[in-house]
């Protein structure tokens, strides 16, 4: 028998299906009816779930993260709002949502295995706009963080002595 990566659909004529057909479908007829019966098992060469790739991309750690994502609303494809077996194509607009930044990329290659991350960038391309709008929102987070954090930690001994001869003269 031979393995579905070897079957063509265009290799199997009507009278070589019922082989493959389960018992209940190898009657009279059923051949003609079931023409295009592996067409969808065999033709998963260009096309990968979203989770899958976007685990594969190395925008998530885990598939369960990306699905996580995906059932949350982080990730659009083609602008619309997907399920995480939605099977991406190449040429697709990604949009991820990773807390405050996001990234719009277009899918250019399809992968279900996780690999380095040099192959995985070569999965997808970013948008100009979308890295410098995250480059923008890394400097305005950098700069934020700097305004908030004290300089220094604990008073020192001196600024505890200033600190108790402000407190004697507010009486």
């Amino acid at each position: 028998m031979p393995r579905r990566s070897e079957l063509s659909p265009t290799a199997l004529e009507p009278a070589a299906a019922p082989l493959f057909l389960p018992q209940a479908l190898q009657s009279k007829g059923a051949a003609e009816t079931c023409t295009g019966y592996f067409w969808w098992m065999t033709d998963t060469d260009d096309r990968v779930r979203l989770d899958k790739w976007l685990w594969a991309a190395r925008f998530y750690k885990t598939r369960s993260l990306a699905a996580e994502a995906i059932a949350g609303g982080k990730v659009q494809v083609n602008g619309d709002r997907v399920k995480r077996a939605k099977p991406v194509q190449i040429g697709d607009e990604v949009r991820i949502r990773q807390g405050p930044y996001e990234h719009q990329v277009l899918v250019r290659a399809l992968s279900a295995r996780r690999g380095p991350a040099a192959d995985a960038v070569k999965l997808y391309e970013e948008k100009p706009e979308s890295r410098a709008a995250r480059d923008a929102m890394a400097l305005q987070l950098k700069s934020l963080h700097v305004a908030f954090v004290p300089e220094r930690g604990r008073p020192t001994k001196k600024d505890r002595r200033e600190i108790e001869k402000l407190k004697r003269r507010e009486p």
